[in-house]
């Protein structure tokens, strides 16, 4: 028997910066997992990532990454969708040097 859908978040890495971005309500990346458009239903899902996938141009490895819903916003529910929250992990630079 197939697993229920839980919610996601439409994830890739900027293209350019290397930096985690999300995919937003309306259709813009950002950095910021809390404003990441949380998908509910498999289908609508399915169509935001082919949507994601379409723009080659600016980021790569475009997935849905499993998220809870909390009041700020989406939340990740998994220990590599919180550390990519944080930025690279090599030296402080970008999210970690703020």
């Amino acid at each position: 028997m197939p697993r229920a859908f839980t919610p996601k978040v439409v994830t890739a890495n900027a293209l350019l910066e290397g930096d985690a971005v999300w995919f937003t309500e309306d259709s813009t990346w950002t950095r910021d997992m809390a404003k990441a458009e949380l998908l509910t239903d498999e289908a609508h899902a399915d169509l935001r990532l082919l949507e994601a996938n379409a723009r080659k141009h600016e980021i790569a490895g475009a997935y849905l990454a499993d998220a809870a819903p909390t009041p700020d916003g989406p939340a990740p529910t998994h220990f590599r969708e919180a550390f990519r929250t944080r930025g690279p992990s090599n030296y402080a630079h970008g999210k970690q040097a703020e």
